[in-house]
């Protein structure tokens, strides 16, 4: 474990700041790192944790006291309560209502709490990404226990908090201002559970496995993120439920590679006899088969662009709902001419008859390529080297 970085130096204040210098470098750093703007991002939270215990301990004069003395040996046996970190909006109220000692700050009482928002991938197949589709999906997150109805006390028995002696908070002198911190012990209730409920162990929450139905538009791609309102945590206690989100992951495709709405068919195989005489092919589409023309004469590497035979244009109005759109995308191919490895005893002799006629009658590429060849060993010096 790395060691712990100087509590100073994480806030980025001078060791004499005050209390209102402490707090302004906190919100600051609080907003920039918080787990709800930085999704998935590792590092940031754990700044945020380290820019939270800094505060916690710099904040606080007696414990600030001792990290001036001892260092961070001098915490040591200290219950901190670093990192906790709720949503943004909660996180704001906290650092603001601090100062004004009303319900968001932390001389305020705890109240409903929002559930957690959750998150998870959705899976899904390009067929399934360009048609839509509707999936069920298993999601585990808490619910509020049956057995004490979120309570999290058997019989709802509760009794006095000792540690604040049922206030729910303590007081604190910083310089000028008096702040107030909630409980550690009661969050703020001022009574603790007497006796846990032995369904959810006093959580008042137990986690769960619930089936979710969520519809996925025509046009889906990678990174599409889709809310499922109210289908997150259970909040407590009695809060409202959070949100599900579903990041949708398109898997890859044997044959159809996708750019934006376009598809690709790359190196779609033709005979010689096509590719010389022209022909007519069936291209496999998303819907089904096309009919494809290939002219005389083409060549390997040539691009076809069947019009409308791609992925549908997603459109997301500013509800954040997905609309009706017929646009769609093109399906391009791309043709690789193959040369026969095997011949019957028939092909072998045509083609040496073709071989014979190209010989008589050399096409102008051909006759100036060989013509470069002659030049090369007619040339005056090695008429001159003979």
């Amino acid at each position: 474990m790395p060691p712990k970085r100087d509590y100073y130096e994480v806030l980025g204040v001078s060791r004499d700041a005050d209390t209102d210098d402490i707090e302004r470098a906190y919100r600051k750093l609080a907003r920039q790192f918080h787990p709800d703007r930085n999704i998935g991002d590792k590092e940031a939270e754990n700044k945020f944790k380290e820019v939270t215990e800094a505060h916690e301990v710099l904040v606080d004069e007696t414990k600030r006291d001792r990290y001036d003395r001892y260092g961070h040996a001098g915490l040591e046996g200290i219950d901190p309560g670093f990192g906790q970190a709720g949503s943004f909006a909660d996180i704001v109220n906290d650092l603001f209502g601090a100062f004004m000692g009303g319900p968001g700050g932390r001389g305020g009482r705890r109240g409903p709490q929002r559930g957690n928002d959750l998150r998870m991938p959705l899976d899904i197949d390009l067929l399934e990404a360009a048609r839509g589709t509707k999936r069920q999906v298993k999601v585990r997150r808490f619910e509020v226990c049956l057995e004490c109805a979120g309570s999290g006390s058997k019989n709802n028995k509760r009794a006095t908090c000792s540690r604040c002696r049922g206030r729910g908070e303590f007081t604190q002198r910083q310089g000028f201002f008096e702040l107030r911190q909630t409980c550690p012990a009661c969050h703020g209730a001022g009574t603790v559970i007497a006796e846990p409920c032995t369904g959810c162990g006093g959580a008042g929450r137990v986690q769960v496995e619930r089936t979710v139905s969520v519809t996925v538009p025509p046009g889906a791609d990678t990174g599409l993120r889709l809310l499922v309102g109210s289908e997150g945590d259970a909040g407590e206690p009695g809060g409202p439920r959070g949100d599900l989100e579903l990041v949708v992951r398109v898997a890859e495709h044997k044959l159809f590679k996708r750019e934006g709405t376009d598809l690709f068919i790359v190196g779609f195989p033709i005979t010689f006899s096509q590719a010389a005489l022209g022909s007519t092919l069936e291209v496999p589409t998303l819907s089904g088969r096309v009919k494809l023309a290939i002219p005389p004469g083409t060549q390997t590497g040539t691009e076809f662009r069947i019009r409308g035979e791609g992925v549908p244009e997603l459109r997301i109005n500013r509800q954040g709902a997905a609309v009706e759109n017929t646009r769609r995308g093109d399906l391009r191919v791309s043709v690789v001419v193959e040369t026969p490895a095997h011949l019957t005893k028939r092909q072998e002799e045509l083609l040496r008859e073709l071989a014979e006629i190209e010989h008589k009658q050399v096409s102008p590429h051909r006759k100036s390529f060989l013509d470069k060849i002659k030049d090369l060993f007619t040339s005056p010096e090695t008429d001159a080297a003979r």
